[in-house]
């Protein structure tokens, strides 16, 4: 199993086992938030009042889970950016909040030879409290030459 984690890696053969970890990300502030519930139409108050989110019993309020999903395709980019982006799903399983940092890591779960030769990704998203909170799959082919 080989960890390739950086744009070096462009051009060489992806393989099952390969993997990145440990690309951050930042915290998304509440500026954040308000920005991302006007373009979405997300403009659930538990996402933009902290005192509701308080009231709910969480420490502040949660990012918007298709906020998060954004960022992965960027952390995707950043570790291998000759690899196009065909599908994306994801399962929640913990929130991250306002203001929380984290990071996300992954592995190549799968090579499907073919034109193109497909690549399915397992993908994860963890807290700065370093608990599971999204896990993901991506599958993606290398972008063509030019």
């Amino acid at each position: 199993m080989s960890a390739v984690s950086d744009a070096s890696t462009v051009g060489v053969p992806l393989k099952v086992g390969d993997k990145f970890a440990g690309l951050p990300f930042k915290p998304c502030s509440m500026d954040d938030l308000r920005r991302y519930s006007l373009v979405s139409g997300d403009d659930n108050p538990i996402h933009l009042d902290p005192e509701l989110a308080r009231r709910a019993g969480l420490p502040a309020p949660p990012v918007h889970g298709m906020l998060l999903m954004a960022r992965l395709v960027p952390a995707l980019a950043s570790w291998r950016p000759d690899l196009a982006l065909l599908r994306l799903s994801s399962k929640f399983l913990r929130p991250i909040y306002a203001e929380e940092s984290g990071e996300f890591s992954g592995r190549v779960a799968q090579v499907t030879p073919g034109e193109p030769t497909k690549f399915l990704l397992r993908l994860m998203m963890h807290n700065e409290r370093r608990e599971l909170s999204l896990i993901a799959e991506a599958v993606t082919v290398l972008k063509p030459s030019i």
